[in-house]
């Protein structure tokens, strides 16, 4: 741990860690503290949080509850928990191609308690994982929520909704092996019928798979693979659920009609034109685009197993991409931060905010997308994404000016979930 937090800190984060009683109270103090909903730093503020919620934000000096834990964290600017809405936890990034099919059906869940520990103490509290096999998301999910193992807030969508033969079913193997996804959709009836199946078994999200994909078999990245009316049944049924709607959507036909379906986000968006911008503006309609990972999938991916088919197709749209979200962007599209976390390892989700402000964003967009946004296109505005009363005790803490140098994301200095420290150095 670094001398630089203070003994005091020191102490106190040390004796979180190693599992000691935590007192209800714990009062946070720090240099700055960053309100994204100003856009502007608070100095020298004073956090309380109060079994696991903030109970005040004010500033040093201001009276603290007796028998509070104090962490004080000199020389740190705090930002509120970040949120990834595109991770897959059961997924490894170095295990590509084929090379799955070497490891048995539970390797993928004992692996992701590990991805979710890496994320959580990267920084990021909560996270929407869109899509996994056999409820892996719902048990990793509920063993967090247990205490049994530390990671993120998770929303979970369980197996992702598409057409037969499409991006979402099983299609690397002949027809002698009968690979196929139990949530297959091919007509509006079973579309709703999929989503009462996956809401039953735990999905908080229902994720579809509009269009194909880079990581699966078939010429076309973005060939729309569901209806209009496929996708509309689906909107319909989840909405009167509860239950928002994400759609891996590529190309520019299967991204229409997923945002006049009433789809809540669209994810990856690669290969979207100027109507779509349009109609996403005006139905305002969330736009979650990875522009990060493509830097890792064609550095790594050939070594990794990964087909020489996708990586070709992430090359075709890796640019394209980033050039749609600047043009997107600019257009008014609401954005998210999603990341398709598990396409490169789980952990450095944040290397994705420096592609953000490349491609137009500002320092404080980009951490708005993982905060502000991010918690409005969750419905969660009064849970997370600010640091205010009210919300979570879940803070980021770096070093240096996210402002002026958002790469300081990328190593935290301190983590806290729900008033627990996750990670202090």
């Amino acid at each position: 741990m670094r001398k630089d937090l203070g003994t005091a800190a020191l102490a106190a984060a040390a004796a979180l860690l190693a599992g000691a009683a935590q007192a209800e109270t714990v009062a946070v103090s720090a240099d700055r503290l960053l309100d994204v909903g100003a856009g502007r730093y608070v100095e020298r503020p004073l956090v309380v949080i109060t079994d696991g919620r903030i109970t005040t934000v004010g500033r040093q000096g201001d009276a603290v509850p007796a028998g509070a834990t104090r962490v004080d964290l000199p020389g740190v600017t705090l930002l509120p928990g970040l949120i990834d809405m595109h991770v897959h936890l059961t997924s490894v990034a170095k295990i590509g191609g084929y090379n799955y099919l070497e490891y048995s059906d539970a390797f993928w869940t004992a692996v992701a308690t590990r991805h979710a520990k890496d994320t959580l103490e990267a920084g990021f509290t909560t996270v929407r994982n869109v899509g996994s096999e056999f409820y892996a998301d719902v048990g990793l999910r509920e063993a967090i929520d247990g205490g049994y193992i530390p990671g993120p807030r998770i929303v979970t969508a369980t197996y992702a909704l598409g057409a037969t033969g499409g991006h979402c079913d099983s299609t690397f193997f002949p027809p002698s092996m009968a690979e196929k996804s139990p949530y297959t959709v091919d007509s509006p009836e079973e579309g709703r019928a999929k989503v009462r199946l996956a809401k039953k078994y735990g999905a908080q999200v229902i994720k579809i798979c509009a269009t194909g994909g880079v990581f699966s078999r078939g010429p076309s990245v973005g060939a729309q693979q569901l209806s209009l009316a496929e996708m509309t049944a689906i909107v319909e049924e989840a909405h009167m659920a509860g239950l928002k709607v994400a759609a891996h959507a590529h190309g520019p036909a299967g991204i229409k009609d997923a945002i006049r379906a009433g789809v809540d986000t669209i994810e990856h968006v690669s290969l979207v034109d100027d109507e779509g911008v349009r109609l996403a503006a005006q139905k305002g309609t969330w736009f979650g685009m990875d522009i990060y990972n493509t830097d890792y999938t064609q550095a790594e991916g050939k070594k990794n197993g990964v087909l020489e088919d996708n990586l070709r197709k992430d090359r075709e749209i890796g640019e394209l991409q980033r050039e749609n979200f600047r043009k997107s962007l600019k257009g008014g599209v609401k954005q998210v931060f999603a990341t398709d976390a598990g396409i490169y390892p789980h952990g450095e989700n944040a290397k994705q905010f420096a592609v953000v402000v490349r491609y137009g964003a500002t320092p404080l967009q980009a951490i708005r997308m993982a905060t502000l946004n991010a918690a409005q296109a969750l419905g969660w505005e009064k849970d997370v994404g600010q640091v205010a009363t009210g919300r979570y005790g879940d803070l980021v803490g770096v070093k240096g000016d996210p402002l002026a140098d958002v790469t300081v994301l990328e190593t935290p200095v301190f983590v806290m979930k729900g008033g627990e420290v996750v990670r202090s150095e």
